[in-house]
């Protein structure tokens, strides 16, 4: 399987864990998956009522400068980590 294969099935498996994850491992994936298929940030931050999308913009910018292709890694990494942890 190639590592985008890979990357799209983990992208798919993880919505389908029995528990929702914590915010923490949710914002953690919003991030790594946005820096594997956009790259950085590239939208300006919500203003400061926009609670949620200020920390998912966050969590995505916080991956600034990290490539593709490590980021692609990192998320499969934590896909899995979430799927054993909470199950399909």
């Amino acid at each position: 399987m190639s590592h985008q294969a890979e990357f799209e099935k983990m992208a798919d498996d993880v919505k389908k864990v029995k528990t929702k994850p914590s915010d923490q491992e949710l914002l953690d994936l919003y991030g790594l998956y946005k820096q594997s298929v956009v790259g950085d940030v590239n939208v300006d931050q919500p203003g400061m009522l926009d609670m949620k999308g200020k920390a998912k913009w966050n969590a995505w910018n916080s991956r600034k400068g990290m490539s593709k292709d490590d980021a692609m890694s990192a998320y499969i990494t934590t896909a899995k980590e979430v799927i054993s942890k909470y199950g399909l």
